[in-house]
């Protein structure tokens, strides 16, 4: 199965976002923008096939002599990320504080290696291959950042002012967001996902938070006066939207903190909340494996476990969801 690219969409003056063209796992937005003194990209997508067709969108709205000379990464999770090798020259920009999550996943080569060698019997193997088989890491390298920054930084393309925001620890351990003003623009990363009728997405997942700093860090996008927000992964927001997802996450919250106060393990609190299935429009539920993990952790300050052993639980839960809806079905 092949991925294609997604739309392009105008935002004015010089920035564009490109939305890939359906919902699931590695999908991520990106952001070009663009003067006829330079041009940036933020955030890349998830392997050289994905993001050399970005590469080729972008190039489509470069002035001539113009090249794309700087990346900004909202956080360092691989779809987000492993594409910037296709802009061998840019400069990549991060938080400091997004180290300590390149060390936690896998490299692109050992992520390869996982999907294509696993046992696809087993439901973490059948689970790898379904969702992350179209992409293709074989050849890819590791990419190093070449900028970290603490706190904030401000760079000028053009005419434009590019606001980069380092957040506290939410979706992982080093997220920014960028604030473009002149277009009236947040980038957030995946400190926010979204949704609409006409395109439904998944649950969020997040690696660290707590979840009250995910709250938080969408009430710093909404700070800064942005009429429209470019989420990590979805379809383009405006503030009411992202005031929305804010509920999601208290909902999220609020559950996961009744749960653990009841003694009942992580694993079964996701159950539980799925079960519940206040959101059944979002796709993916089994995500909330990871995101309940997180915060029973932040909870009892213990370690965080192997990517394998929690991508392990997502696909047991995932199973468990798939044959409760192949029952229900056939039942009706």
């Amino acid at each position: 199965m092949s991925i294609t690219v997604g739309d392009v969409v105008d935002l004015g003056r010089g920035l564009y976002a490109w939305l890939p063209p359906k919902r699931g796992w590695g999908l991520a937005n990106c952001g070009l923008l663009v003067s006829p003194r330079g041009a940036l990209w933020i955030d890349t997508p998830y392997d050289p096939v994905l993001a050399g067709q970005f590469l080729a969108e972008s190039a489509k709205r470069l002035p001539d002599g113009v090249s794309i000379d700087r990346v900004i990464v909202t956080h360092a999770n691989g779809d987000h990320f492993w594409g910037a090798g296709v802009l061998p020259d840019a400069e990549i920009i991060v938080t400091r504080e997004a180290r300590e999550h390149i060390h936690y996943e896998p490299s692109p080569q050992q992520q390869h290696a996982l999907v294509t060698g696993g046992d696809r019997s087993t439901p973490l193997g059948a689970y790898l291959g379904r969702h992350f088989g179209p992409f293709d890491w074989s050849r890819t390298e590791p990419v190093s950042p070449t900028t970290y920054f603490t706190g904030e930084l401000e760079l000028s393309l053009g005419d434009y002012p590019v606001q980069i925001t380092s957040l506290a620890p939410a979706h992982t351990t080093g997220d920014l967001m960028v604030h473009l003003p002149a277009q009236s623009v947040v980038f957030s990363g995946d400190i926010i996902f979204s949704s609409s009728p006409d395109q439904p997405g998944d649950h969020p997942i997040h690696w660290e938070g707590p979840l009250s700093n995910i709250i938080g860090a969408c009430e710093q996008v909404l700070a800064t006066g942005a009429e429209t927000i470019v989420p990590g992964h979805g379809p383009v927001l405006d503030r009411d939207g992202v005031r929305e997802h804010i509920g999601y996450l208290a909902y999220i919250r609020e559950r996961a903190h009744h749960f653990h106060a009841a003694g009942v393990p992580s694993i079964d609190a996701a159950r539980r909340v799925i079960a519940e299935n206040r959101y059944p429009g979002l796709g993916l539920p089994e995500r909330l494996v990871v995101t309940i993990g997180s915060e029973y952790r932040q909870l009892d300050s213990s370690e965080r476990p192997s990517v394998v052993q929690v991508m392990t639980d997502v696909a047991t839960v995932a199973h468990e969801v798939e044959q409760v809806s192949e029952t229900a079905g056939a039942a009706g």
